[in-house]
């Protein structure tokens, strides 16, 4: 592991706390103790996904995506983050919680969904004989990259309902070509597309196709967006163009928005209101 690498993963595992422990998803009973890390398979499709049980066995699932870490050495910390950062803004005791560590070290945007659509229908068809539970609904909620995850996955998966905070990249077309041209710094999620399409001035259509603005249709369960509107300035320029696509679908369920004007990138675990408005969402 590089040095770099080093010093991300020991930040991250800082930022946590608790013993993981793996086993197969076939091992029975989830623990009620905390979390667990396990590894799953739906399909032929693996991934790792940690487990948080409630002491009920009769519980609502909430699948967890965590935001952009890029290197697969971080992602099952960024995983146990994303469940502990969720569980303190959920006020509901009987969420079973998995926090999925979908991959992305050297892949295109939006190819580790794949993966996450692999966690989502074990959720939906594996994990109530595997964990011994009785699973009444099934939520997902994602941060940045996660809520792009959640967002691809709502017009894909019927679910009981999907919150995305800080959903993106909208626009893989404007942030590479400012990337591209000098604007702002580079970084590995269009070097990657640029390896594999070549430059975004000369070739955009690939990049428009991995944007999130081009799945604004067929979502299939109601879904709850969180914007901080404090976010950076790229983000800020395409939301309004989201929002307008989203409205203007004939084939969606029910669409809210939860703005936070005096909040950025991560408004959803920061503002009261928005932690209200997310346990409104589940409580529905």
């Amino acid at each position: 592991m590089s040095t770099v690498k080093c010093i991300l993963f020991i930040c991250a595992s800082i930022l946590l706390s608790g013993c993981k422990k793996e086993n197969d998803s076939s091992s029975g009973q989830g623990s009620s103790l905390g979390p667990e890390l396990k590894s799953i398979s739906y399909n032929g499709v693996s991934v790792k996904v940690v487990i948080d049980k409630p002491l009920s066995d009769s519980v609502d699932a909430l699948l967890t995506f965590h935001g952009t870490v890029m290197d697969d050495d971080l992602i099952v910390d960024a995983a146990y983050k994303a469940l502990t950062e969720v569980k303190k803004i959920t006020t509901r005791p009987d969420i079973l919680f998995v926090s999925v560590a979908y991959p992305e070290e050297g892949l295109l945007m939006g190819d580790n969904v794949r993966e996450s659509e692999a966690a989502l229908l074990w959720v939906k068809y594996k994990a109530d004989s595997a964990l011994g539970v009785k699973i009444r609904k099934i939520f997902m909620v994602g941060h940045s990259q996660g809520g792009y995850i959640v967002t691809r996955l709502n017009t894909m998966h019927p679910t009981d309902g999907a919150i995305a905070n800080g959903p993106g990249p909208l626009n893989m077309v404007l942030r590479c070509e400012l990337e591209e041209t000098g604007q702002i710094a580079q970084g590995e999620t269009c070097r990657l597309l640029r390896n594999k399409y070549g430059s975004v001035l000369t070739n955009p259509e690939p990049y428009k196709q991995r944007s999130l603005l081009m799945f604004t249709n067929n979502h299939q369960a109601d879904i709850l967006f969180v914007q901080g509107l404090q976010d950076s300035k790229i983000q800020m320029t395409s939301w309004p163009f989201f929002k307008q696509k989203m409205d203007s679908c004939t084939t969606c369920r029910s669409i809210q928005y939860h703005e936070e004007p005096n909040y950025g990138h991560t408004a959803l675990f920061e503002s009261p209101d928005a932690a209200l408005k997310f346990n409104q969402f589940l409580g529905r």
